[in-house]
């Protein structure tokens, strides 16, 4: 086979229902369900370009020669096109972040789902989004959800289940909703996810409640979403989130991603709620900053009244978005 180039845009996602600890490391499978939002804008453009006479696969990631790590895993992902298209040929892979990256913005879903897509265009397999999202999943988890637009499942999967795929609930139009992210500190976290899923399940104390717990407030947020009930789907998430951090904590040595602007941010929404009677809700991800739920109509007062929160760097405002799509080269739908 020639080189073959194809260039993938994906959306980062949010979880509304969180997703912490893998079941199988192997296949890299969550221990528990989760519920996102794939949001717009928050973009990554990824191009695969495959190469005659390339050596080695090469990675640039916002400009800059990635991370050992970081290559190490889109080459374990080409790998698997490569296996499926019966190619062998290196790839050039360029790839940008519209927002900050591996900063707990979910940039590692976009990233993989879009070096998914790509990669499977450029070597020449169809565009089906289940066979990306199951793709992207064995190099993020939280990848596979990227895939679909709008609100999105994950279940949670059992040892060996080496095609678990991401399943779309709800298209973007389901529900006049907003996320309005506080972005709370600058540069990358000092604790990948994966690792922090690694420490909490061997020594938090709360790791098996928090495995418990997780399955009912997941379906507790599918219900608000399938009945459009904000108050109901607010608390799900806002416990979900709490939980999860909780067992990250207890672990040894603790897990703080949380930063005190993170607090402040998370005192200022319940604020809002008490008193400016507006419905919102926070959660977070591993990383110290905050995404606010609320109605499309309320996100510009939930936006100003967090831009003035002492710790914000500045606030973001999302949709709910569309599905990874190739803009360049073969897409097959």
């Amino acid at each position: 086979m020639k080189g073959a180039t194809a260039t993938a845009r994906a959306h980062a996602n949010i979880a509304l229902s969180k997703y912490w600890g893998k079941s199988d490391t192997t296949y890299n499978l969550p221990a528990v369900p989760s519920i996102s939002i794939t949001l717009a804008p928050l973009v990554t453009e990824t191009r695969v370009r495959f190469v005659d006479g390339l050596g080695e696969d090469r990675l640039e990631l916002d400009g800059q020669a990635a991370r050992p790590r970081e290559l190490q895993r889109a080459v374990e992902l080409l790998d698997r096109v490569r296996a499926e298209s019966g190619m062998a040929l290196r790839a050039d892979i360029q790839s940008r972040n519209d927002f900050p990256t591996a900063a707990g913005l979910a940039s590692s879903a976009s990233g993989f789902c879009a070096l998914a897509a790509a990669a499977r265009a450029a070597a020449g397999l169809p565009f089906e989004r289940p066979a990306i999202s199951a793709l992207a999943r064995w190099s993020s988890a939280s990848a596979a959800r990227s895939a679909f637009g709008g609100y999105v499942e994950l279940p949670a999967g059992a040892p060996g289940e080496a095609h678990l795929t991401a399943e779309p609930l709800f298209d973007p139009s389901h529900w006049e909703l907003a996320i309005v992210v506080a972005v709370t500190a600058e540069g990358r976290k000092s604790v990948a996810s994966t690792d922090g899923m690694g420490l909490t399940k061997r020594t938090s104390p709360y790791y098996n409640a928090w495995l418990a717990a997780a399955p009912g407030l997941n379906d507790e947020v599918r219900a608000g979403l399938a009945s459009r009930d904000l108050q109901r789907l607010g608390r799900a998430m806002e416990q979900s989130t709490l939980a999860m951090h909780a067992s990250a904590i207890a672990a040894d040595p603790g897990l703080f991603y949380f930063q005190p602007a993170t607090l402040e941010v998370w005192m200022a929404v319940r604020h809002l709620r008490d008193e400016h009677g507006i419905s919102a809700f926070a959660t977070a991800d591993a990383g110290p900053h905050v995404k606010v739920l609320c109605r499309r109509s309320e996100a510009p007062e939930v936006e100003r009244l967090l831009g003035e929160v002492p710790g914000v760097l500045r606030t973001l405002r999302a949709l709910p978005g569309a599905g990874v799509h190739v803009v360049e080269g073969e897409e097959v739908t």
